[in-house]
């Protein structure tokens, strides 16, 4: 039998992140007006710049494929974007390319595909992306625009009966009602988030693998070049902070508990990250952030559905041979403080673990649908790697009630 190859982590980068744009476009985040194609083009252009920079050896010949997460796959995130971002890019045309949408786990499972392709011999070099600009294409936007469009559009009756489909919002408040969670502990969740964001920043842990894009809109230059969605006050002022996130409204429930101070933010970004057999990336000189040691995915209740990354962390746990105890980072992607909280609760460790999302999470840094897979695993993998940590653990939650989750380790 064949002997399967070690994959390893060698970059990871990231766009700055950006404030949605969406609601008709009334408010001017900044990357509203960039084309995805280019955001995406220009983030796997700096990642083979920041290869070739660590290996004269490096040839992009030899990337098997480029698979990028995305959501709504339409207009310019349409057509198959991985295959003309990686052509814009400059990654050469023998590259396969392939989208992938798992709604919010779409990211992380391009780069379990890619492990995966290199694990059985399929290629040493993979590339993974994600990415999504929610100015223009919000949540629903691809059964939206066919409605409008007046095509065909034929919905299961259970699907309109909402037997399998309820807001994610309400979905959280519904979580939340179950496990008895108040107010005071989603906020707290929140703020934990938002102050580890902030210190990230001010460590510069968010600049090393952060690439500056810039782009031209009718005529004029746009350079972005850091976050748009820091909130420094909840360092500067925790208590006066805290008060105002608790007097936020919400908007999911009357008298509810989730709040835009406990959910993530809407926002525009991309990330990608490179993959490679360890015998490719030792005969290239290349020092990994780290290896890839268990996946796992897993389906659950279509309501609540923020719940299957419980069952696909366990799985993926036990795949790599590790217990939560062992990890060092704990990364669940903040769609919403309270199905995270269950994740701790179920899992087994403390609500406000400082091993959560050390550099912030989707609650401070916002969720760009496809793309928050790949920017969080890239947060966690350089942060292992910039603490000499052993092994971390990446989970996600999506849409219809899926689960993904990923465990790494130090090399």
């Amino acid at each position: 039998m064949k002997k399967l190859q070690e994959v390893v982590v060698v970059d990871a980068i990231r766009s700055p992140i950006g404030k949605s744009a969406w609601n008709g476009m009334k408010k001017n985040g900044q990357l509203c007006q960039a084309s995805a194609q280019d955001l995406m083009a220009d983030i796997l252009r700096g990642l083979m710049e920041r290869v070739h920079a660590k290996s004269s050896k490096f040839d992009e010949k030899e990337i098997e494929n480029v698979i990028i997460g995305c959501l709504s796959q339409i207009g310019e995130q349409g057509l198959n974007i991985a295959r003309f971002a990686s052509l814009i890019s400059g990654i050469p045309e023998n590259a396969a390319a392939c989208t992938v949408n798992q709604y919010c786990n779409a990211g992380l499972k391009g780069i379990q595909m890619g492990t995966h392709e290199i694990m059985l011999g399929e290629g040493d070099i993979v590339v993974c992306g994600g990415v999504e600009i929610m100015s223009h294409y919000g949540m629903g936007s691809d059964l939206n625009v066919a409605v409008v469009a007046n095509y065909p559009v034929r919905l299961s009756s259970r699907f309109a009966e909402g037997g399998i489909a309820v807001p994610m919002g309400e979905c959280a408040e519904i979580v939340s009602l179950d496990q008895k969670h108040t107010r005071e502990d989603l906020d707290k969740f929140g703020m934990m988030s938002m102050q580890s964001a902030v210190k990230a920043k001010r460590n510069g842990w968010h600049a090393d693998h952060m690439i500056p894009f810039e782009f031209t809109y009718e005529g004029e230059i746009h350079k972005v070049i850091e976050d748009e969605i820091m909130r420094d006050k909840a360092i500067d002022d925790p208590k006066g902070f805290f008060e105002d996130i608790s007097k936020l409204p919400t908007p999911f429930k009357e008298n509810g508990v989730v709040t835009a101070g406990n959910s993530s933010q809407i926002v525009d970004a991309a990330a990608a990250v490179i993959l490679m057999s360890a015998d490719k990336a030792e005969k290239l000189g290349l020092d990994p952030l780290c290896k890839i040691t268990g996946c796992a995915n897993s389906g659950g209740a279509p309501v609540p559905m923020l719940l299957a990354p419980i069952e696909a962390s366990r799985k993926a746990l036990k795949r790599a041979g590790k217990t939560i105890d062992d990890m060092d980072i704990i990364e669940p992607n903040e769609a919403f403080a309270s199905p995270l909280l269950q994740f701790a609760d179920e899992l087994g460790y403390d609500r406000y673990d400082p091993r959560i999302n050390p550099t912030g999470g989707a609650i401070a840094l916002g969720h760009p649908i496809g793309a928050s897979g790949v920017i969080y695993f890239g947060e966690m993998a350089h942060h292992l790697k910039r603490t000499n940590g052993k092994a971390a653990l990446q989970m996600l939650c999506g849409g219809g009630g899926v689960g993904i989750a990923t465990v790494v380790e130090a090399v």
